[in-house]
């Protein structure tokens, strides 16, 4: 663990070479490791790719609430002026560590591998043991800790970092039973509400370093080439633009100050059923200020402020009345309360440092509301079955007369009706005041956000219409062939051919636990699925809601895309029916589903709803609750695990202070050796970037991932054949030799009629084509290719790129894979002018007659059956190519590739064989549909 004192370090032998791109203390054991991490993560895109699609997007800034720098007295400064500095003269930088063995000792066991008290010790003692073999003596340096305990107190006095959790009481002081009678446990218990300082927690939020460049400061339109409305973040909504022209009108002297909507996330998780249904109810914050990927990060972009108080009663008690005024009573206190601190700012800017170091006059409001149904409900007081922004009544939600709710127009209501009157006749409960009520343009009723998970993914699609297809076939077959009919749709899902990042179910969509992923996995692959066992106005059904699905959920979504969805969305509303008219259902007004209308006036005021939706709070849950309450006793938890999220805050502020001071560069080794011998070098960024040919992310010959986000320049698309390490050694160079191991005899005429036209571009193609031209280089083979695209999904990084494998081996785990891919073609009037293919070879080759090394793919083509997608499923339908029973073949461009591209079978009708199996799922049907619904890149594509 530590070198012997007598003995130098040579600091070259643990060297270690740092990623100085943006991935914050990765590090390579080799410069070769480094420089395929930079092709993979960081990769200059090939000279085939658009130009940059930001330089074609226009931006109009809100004129009065801009966010302009100021100096920490609250003085105007002139927009380029560099930000000030931080005091950062410390004795000890890595205080309270002494040193980076300390710390990252201290990180790796508490946060990377949530090691227990008991294996922390033994951690310690292990360390000691090695100290005392280092130096051969008894009596080495005593180690910074002791035990377990003494590392918590370390950890306990880290300066900065979120605010500590306070507790408040709260008790019900309301009539209690005459004497004689015993008052229930709720009366007499005291609650308590577990909360941080929500402003401290907020300007730890917007200093926070690693959101400069994800953080907006002012409200904004965005228009794309077309001068079409974009809406993308939170900040490039019209709530938001209207929220600083009613601050700027109520006083002018707020001219110039940062808008900071707080959005807020509620959503009870239980973290054991089986030791007594333990319920936790955590309340987080964002400010909406962060883009929406910064937002989605699982980072600190959402924050756990507050642990609201669950009264434990028993059912019959939760029937009485004054029970459930008592608790929204309760829940609404508490929500107040967490919001209190905020009170004076959200009419007065305040000075706060910002993400990019600058100072600025921050004014807050509160923003949107995450937030399910269940929760919605209570959040605004609304009767269960109501609206909670309108007020169309339960048997006929998405009626087309639908008033909004306000505040103003609830309590006229409370005012002239009766409590029996309102409930019954507008879905308002009178027993509770809305927490918003009491803060300046707050309106509970306008800043519920649209929720994609519960409303959309797992709501409308997985709980009603998947069991809704199930419940037709159940009523209309008898119960023996409807269990046959649908284990056959389990058996269709599961022979789905394979794809990139494509979740592969191998029993079908039969499992207990569905997660909001399982959902989205399954919508790719369930319409054609279901085609033949249900009626086709049902597939059409499903097909309109996926279309309106997929346009939600984009990260960007324009006019003309949002134009498209209300469209689909009354198509989507009459195709229901059939669920009525079949006997399924005896109505289809369902709070969820009515969700869908009230997401397209939502877009306009909050953006792209994936930066507002239930799965970030239901991801925080993870780090948050679970593994905090896991890492607890299991006895009076909560405030072990308070206490584990403030260190955990805690030790993630010093580390991003640190590394952004370099001090977390290179291996622990390596850099405390480089500490102990003057004038060692830190490698260089550059250090072995050309030792290695270009790369795609491949170690050891392995794909790190197979499909993901993307860093870099927003380019149309991209695509590379994989590393040169990773050719394929086993295949022979010539191609006479080659064509007897692929075993495609239509190989060379296929490539000498390429190489023809590559010489000849203007001539026309002589027969035979052997006895005009003649190649006798070197051919290499490569087993996958790298495609990069621009897409709007919620998956992408930042900058919208995202990466994907195309495969084509003979030997990939056992079988050959050969994927799918689409083909720029434009003068091809279907598929919007591209090509489905089939990849049976990826090469490359030197043509000395052109002087380039030249990248090609030999592939089998899938013309469409058609100048239409099919009307049932919205998808196209494609054949593979026969010519008198062969299948031709053609080399093509690598460049003319666009990206993968999956496809499903038309299963028809009729059983599948239980010997059928997703390996060669695209040998064994003979037509096929483009799946459209793959992702979001594919839909925008290929939407009809």
């Amino acid at each position: 663990m530590c070198p012997p004192s007598n003995e130098s370090v040579d600091p070259s032998a643990l060297r270690s070479f740092p990623c100085k791109k943006g991935c914050r203390d990765r590090t390579f054991r080799s410069s070769q490791g480094l420089t395929q991490h930079y092709n993979s993560v960081h990769p200059v895109l090939s000279s085939d790719a658009e130009g940059n699609e930001q330089a074609r997007v226009t931006f109009e800034i809100h004129p009065r609430l801009t966010g302009q720098i100021v100096d920490s007295r609250g003085r105007p400064l002139p927009e380029h002026t560099r930000p000030p500095g931080t005091n950062t003269e410390e004795e000890n930088i890595w205080a309270p560590f002494s040193n980076r063995l300390e710390f990252d000792w201290a990180h790796y066991h508490y946060v990377e591998l949530q090691s227990s008290k008991s294996v922390i010790n033994k951690g310690l003692d292990l360390w000691a043991a090695a100290k005392v073999e280092a130096t051969k003596s008894s009596s080495c340096d005593p180690l910074p800790w002791a035990s377990a305990d003494e590392l918590y107190k370390t950890l306990d006095s880290i300066q900065g970092g979120v605010a500590p959790f306070e507790t408040y009481q709260f008790k019900y002081n309301g009539p209690l039973p005459p004497p004689g009678q015993d008052a229930p446990s709720w009366m007499t218990d005291t609650f308590e509400l577990c909360v941080r300082d929500v402003r401290h927690v907020l300007h730890s939020q917007i200093s926070n370093p690693d959101f400069d460049g994800k953080w907006n400061t002012a409200p904004y339109r965005e228009f794309d080439s077309k001068k079409e409305r974009v809406w993308s973040n939170l900040m490039s909504g019209d709530w938001v633009w209207r929220e600083a022209d009613k601050i700027y009108e109520a006083d002018k002297s707020t001219e110039g100050a940062m808008l900071v909507p707080v959005v807020t996330g509620l959503d009870k998780t239980t973290v054991s059923v089986a030791t007594g249904h333990q319920e936790y109810h955590p309340f987080y914050l964002s400010a909406g200020n962060l883009t929406n990927p910064a937002r989605r990060g699982h980072g600190a972009g959402v924050i756990p402020v507050a642990f609201l108080p669950i009264p434990k009663v028993s059912k019959r008690q939760k029937k009485r009345k004054d029970y459930q005024r008592f608790a929204r009573q309760l829940y609404h206190s508490c929500i107040a309360l967490i919001f209190a601190p905020l009170r004076e700012v959200m009419s007065k800017p305040e000075i706060v440092r910002c993400v990019d170091g600058h100072f600025r006059r921050a004014i807050y409001s509160i923003g949107p509301v995450i937030a399910d149904y269940p929760e919605q409900v209570w959040l605004s007081g609304i009767v269960q079955g109501w609206c909670a922004k309108c007020f169309n009544r339960p048997e006929n939600l998405d009626g087309p007369d639908g008033v909004r709710r306000t505040h103003e127009k609830i309590d006229f209501l409370l005012k002239h009706l009766s409590a029996s009157d309102v409930w019954e006749q507008f879905g308002v409960r009178d027993d509770v005041v809305p927490f918003t009520h009491g803060y300046p343009r707050a309106d509970i009723h306008e800043l519920m956000a649209p929720d994609l998970l519960h409303q959309v993914i797992k709501g409308t699609f997985k709980d009603h219409l998947v069991t809704w297809v199930n419940e037709y076939i159940t009523a209309v077959h008898p119960e023996a062939k409807a269990l046959e009919i649908i284990q056959d749709i389990d058996r269709r899902i599961a022979a789905v051919p394979v794809y990139p990042g494509l979740r592969r179910f191998s029993d079908g969509r039969n499992f207990n636990q569905w997660t909001g992923d399982d959902s989205k996995a399954l919508m790719k692959v369930y319409i054609a699925a279901i085609v033949g066992y249900v009626p086709d106005r049902m597939v059409e059904c499903l097909s309109s809601f996926m279309d309106i699905c997929y346009i939600f959920r984009r990260n960007k979504i324009t006019t003309s895309a949002l134009t498209r969805a209300e469209q689909e969305l009354k198509r989507f509303h009459a195709l229901r029916e059939v669920f009525v008219e079949h006997g399924t259902r005896a109505h289809c007004s369902l709070p969820r589903q009515h969700a869908l209308t009230h997401f397209i006036t939502a877009i306009p005021e909050f953006g792209s709803p994936n930066g507002l939706c239930s799965s970030i709070t239901e991801s925080r849950h993870i780090t948050a609750v679970k593994e905090p309450w896991r890492r607890s006793s299991r006895f009076n938890a909560l405030p072990q695990m308070l206490q584990i999220i403030v260190r955990l805050d805690q030790l993630a502020e010093l580390r991003t202070r640190l590394s952004r001071a370099g001090q977390l560069e290179g291996s622990t080794a390596w850099y405390m050796a480089c500490s102990m011998s003057e004038g060692a070098a830190v490698p260089s960024e550059n250090d072995g970037s050309n030792e290695v040919e270009d790369a795609v992310g491949d170690i050891d010959g392995e794909l790190i991932d197979d499909e993901g986000p993307s860093p870099g320049l927003r380019v149309a698309s991209s695509i590379r054949l994989s590393n040169t390490s990773e050719r394929a050694h086993r295949y022979p160079r010539r191609l006479d030799e080659l064509v007897i191991t692929i075993q495609e005899p239509q190989f060379p005429s296929a490539m000498l009629e390429y190489l023809y036209n590559i010489r000849h571009p203007n001539r026309v193609l002589p027969s035979p084509i052997e006895d005009h031209i003649q190649f006798q280089g070197r051919i290499y083979v490569y087993h996958s290719a790298v495609a990069r695209f621009f897409s709007p999904s919620d998956s992408c990084g930042a900058g919208g790129m995202h990466r994907q494998t195309i495969r084509c081996n003979r030997f990939w785990k056992g079988y050959q894979r050969f994927d799918t891919v689409l083909v720029d073609q434009d003068d091809e009037p279907s598929l919007n002018g591209m090509l489905v293919a089939q990849l049976r070879l990826l090469f490359s080759f030197f043509d000395p007659y052109t002087n380039q090394d030249l990248q090609c793919a030999l592939v089998n083509w899938f013309p469409t059956v058609g100048d239409e997608p099919d009307p049932v499923t919205g998808m196209w339908v494609v054949e593979r190519e026969e010519i008198e029973g062969e299948c031709p073949v053609q080399v093509i461009p690598l460049a003319s590739i666009v990206r993968g591209v999956h496809l499903l079978p038309v299963y028809g009708k009729g059983r599948l064989p239980e010997t059928l199996s997703y390996v060669t799922a695209l040998e064994d049907f003979e037509r096929y549909f483009v799946n459209s619904y793959i992702d979001h890149h594919a839909h925008e594509l290929l939407f009809r």
